[in-house]
């Protein structure tokens, strides 16, 4: 097993790290990239929100900033502002990965000619003008969508990251199984892409303390489903051993779970993997318990 990790730390809306983008103070920034790379992580999302004022002059900042730490990087460009995305671009020294382009016609008409002329790669939101798909369905609507007009411009397929968008197990469990039911059908609709995900939305709600665990086996049971990259906190030391390939044996469990086979657990890392699976897989009622006996 082995998931190409994009690490999600370097936020404006972090506590230490906003204060240092909005200060161009390069120290705490380029410490977390440190921090992240040692960690394992394989390109590092900068993520500047909207970044409304002077948008493109920080992110130019950023993107150099984190450079610095290592000249060779790959960078996710992550920001609502499109004048920002191309600043960054132009001074990325590596491909950058544009995070990211929905089926709305602004972001499509305003992105995608960016991919283009930077070659970039970018991921393709599977969100529409009617916003957050319903189902497996609609996903495919939106993914089709951004398609069309990236073959219109001659965009080669291998330079899409698809993202079926995750969703909050604690909200709705049939959005956490749209996304595993529409996972496997990314390679039919589009060949030669990838996908990724912002793996822990599926913790959101949950209690700080278990978001961890949640997040660790919804990935292993996407692995199984064919997931090949995911935006993840990378100082999550167990969920980094993971995405290398160092806890098989649970990935291995998980996957048995996957294919129907209702193996009872023998010690407390199965019974906690058992579980968790369960209410992931929509066969038992979420709570903030889920764990308990």
């Amino acid at each position: 097993m082995k998931i190409f990790t994009i690490a999600e730390s370097i936020n404006i809306m972090s506590k230490t790290i906003g204060p240092a983008i909005r200060e161009k103070n390069k120290g705490p920034i380029q410490k977390m990239a440190e921090e992240e790379l040692a960690a394992g992580a394989d390109m590092l999302d900068l993520n500047l929100g909207p970044a409304r004022k002077a948008g493109d002059e920080m992110m130019r900042w950023l993107v150099e900033t984190v450079q610095e730490v290592k000249k060779d990087v790959r960078l996710a460009l992550d920001t609502t502002n499109t004048a920002a995305v191309e600043a960054g671009l132009q001074v990325c020294n590596e491909r950058a990965l544009i995070n990211s382009i929905s089926a709305q016609p602004q972001s499509m008409q305003e992105r995608l000619p960016l991919v283009k002329k930077y070659d970039a790669d970018f991921v393709a939101l599977t969100m529409s003008e009617e916003g957050i798909p319903r189902d497996s369905s609609e996903r495919a609507v939106a993914l089709t969508t951004i398609m069309a007009m990236g073959d219109e411009l001659g965009i080669d397929h291998a330079r899409y990251w698809v993202d079926p968008i995750v969703l909050p197990v604690s909200v709705d469990i049939n959005q956490v199984k749209a996304y595993m039911e529409f996972l496997p059908m990314v390679k039919d609709i589009l060949p030669g892409a990838t996908n990724t995900c912002g793996l822990s939305n599926v913790s959101n709600g949950a209690p700080n303390e278990l978001r961890p665990i949640l997040n660790r086996v919804y990935l292993m049971m996407l692995y199984h489903l064919g997931q090949e990259s995911a935006i993840v906190d990378s100082y999550d030391a167990e969920m980094m051993a993971i995405c290398r390939g160092e806890r098989m044996d649970q990935v291995e469990y998980v996957g048995k779970l996957m294919n129907g086979e209702d193996v009872q657990p023998t010690n407390d890392t199965e019974k906690m993997l058992y579980k968790t699976f369960k209410v992931l897989n929509g066969d038992v009622l979420y709570s903030h318990s889920w764990l308990e006996d």
